[in-house]
């Protein structure tokens, strides 16, 4: 499937990979966020220099899981965007 679908079914909680990745186990998913705020913990307190505790608002975004089984923000490259090996994991 294309990107645009892909992304239809991450919203709908589907967690997606692309067949053309070297990384075996990589997929991607979609972080709803915290839209009525939560607390932050001391590393987001230290990188914003906003008092841990504070209650703030994450906005959605995507998150991928890497090769290494750990998490990060992901940003949608130019190759995976016009890419139609999309997959539902």
């Amino acid at each position: 499937m294309d990107f645009s679908e892909a992304l239809r079914r991450l919203k709908s909680g589907a967690r997606v990979t692309r067949t053309g990745w070297n990384g075996r186990g990589m997929f991607v998913v979609y972080q709803k966020g915290y839209p009525e705020g939560i607390a932050i913990n001391a590393n987001t307190a230290e990188a914003t220099g906003i008092p841990q505790g504070t209650v703030c608002r994450f906005r959605p975004y995507l998150m991928m899981k890497t090769v290494d089984d750990e998490f990060v923000p992901w940003v949608i490259s130019q190759t995976d965007a016009l890419a139609e090996d999309w997959e539902i994991v």
